[in-house]
């Protein structure tokens, strides 16, 4: 009798500690129309492992939080820093990770690129090769798109950010150097540089094919600074200097290419015919603590995110060509840039 009661106690505590066992939870996956979409690469925060991407259909003004996750049911990691999309593929490099994610056109894994050191931006060069910028790795990485794998390296001293491929010239920003750095594609190899001052980490092509480089200063020696260059001379067009107090970043083009937009703790706008930078912020910030910008290439809308405290999930507002404000949704914490369809 003792040892049945202890057989039905035994039972009893199995059977309670089965029913506490928390489920897993599975996602069902999404599918995703052929409309035109807007993707929020969210950086997360630095170590927490929760990077995400941000999926919003600007026609319905619907999102989807975390399209990543949806899609496989994990993360991508630690710190999505930029998505690109080449041959019917996303690209989604993931900074503290040491990785770039694969995924087809539902946003499901295909493939991953490893063998990266701090990988930043990529960029296609033909639709075999693409090059990736990294922090710490003092170089450019090769990749072959064909197998999703690293296959050289072109030295790069200093913090390589992103990068413009003019007339097989790749144009290289780099934030520890007063020079953006120019490699011929061909032999992938460093042949010259152009002086944009400290802290260059974005640039644009104009509708004229002049590249537009913004540097950002180190706020101490030197302020930022705007560089007019001519793909094919090298030759330096025109610069505008900031004061050192103020780190312009984040530099955009409009749909037609002859207006600049850029991040000075507002928001400002600069045809690419000014004598003069702008006076006034096209969007005062107001409260806001805008960290990424973007400007869609089929509408000229304008899309900020505010990145709050760093720890809450990014605000995104988006605005139209006069500075109102069309509609505002949430993405991950620390939004950091977009991807148009």
């Amino acid at each position: 009798m003792k040892n049945y009661i202890l057989f039905v106690s035994l039972s009893v505590l199995f059977s309670a500690c089965v029913k506490d066992k928390p489920e897993q939870i599975v996602i069902a996956p999404v599918q995703l129309s052929s409309a035109k979409k807007v993707f929020v690469v969210n950086e997360g925060n630095y170590g927490s492992g929760n990077a995400s991407v941000t999926l919003f259909d600007s026609e319905k003004n619907e999102s989807v939080e975390d399209i990543y996750k949806t899609q496989n049911n994990s993360s991508p990691g630690d710190v999505a820093q930029s998505l690109s999309y080449l041959q019917n593929h996303f690209y989604l490099v993931v900074n503290n990770s040491k990785k770039v994610m694969v995924c087809d056109g539902q946003f499901k894994i295909a493939a991953q690129i490893s063998g990266l050191t701090s990988p930043r931006y990529l960029l296609a060069i033909t639709n075999q090769k693409a090059y990736i910028s990294d922090l710490y790795a003092n170089a450019i990485s090769i990749i072959d798109l064909t197998t999703n794998t690293k296959t050289g390296s072109i030295y790069c001293p200093g913090k390589t950010e992103r990068m413009l491929l003019v007339y097989n010239s790749v144009f290289v920003c780099n934030t520890d150097k007063e020079y953006v750095y120019v490699i011929d594609a061909t032999i992938d190899r460093i042949t010259d540089s152009v002086f944009v001052g400290l802290g260059a980490s974005s640039l644009v092509l104009d509708k004229h094919d002049k590249i537009w480089v913004l540097s950002s200063g180190d706020a101490v020696n030197a302020g930022g600074r705007l560089s007019k260059i001519d793909p094919l001379s090298l030759h330096i067009e025109l610069y505008f200097e900031f004061p050192k107090t103020e780190s312009p970043w984040n530099l955009c083009l409009n749909k037609s290419k002859d207006t600049l937009f850029y991040l000075n703790a507002h928001i400002f706008r600069m045809p690419v015919f000014s004598a003069n930078l702008p006076s006034e912020a096209f969007i005062n910030r107001g409260t806001r603590n805008f960290y990424a910008l973007g400007i869609h290439p089929h509408t000229s809308a304008v899309y900020a995110s505010d990145a709050l405290d760093y720890v809450q999930r990014s605000n995104i507002y988006i605005f139209d060509q006069s500075g109102k404000q069309l509609h505002l949704f949430k993405a991950g914490i620390n939004a950091n840039s977009f991807y148009f369809e």
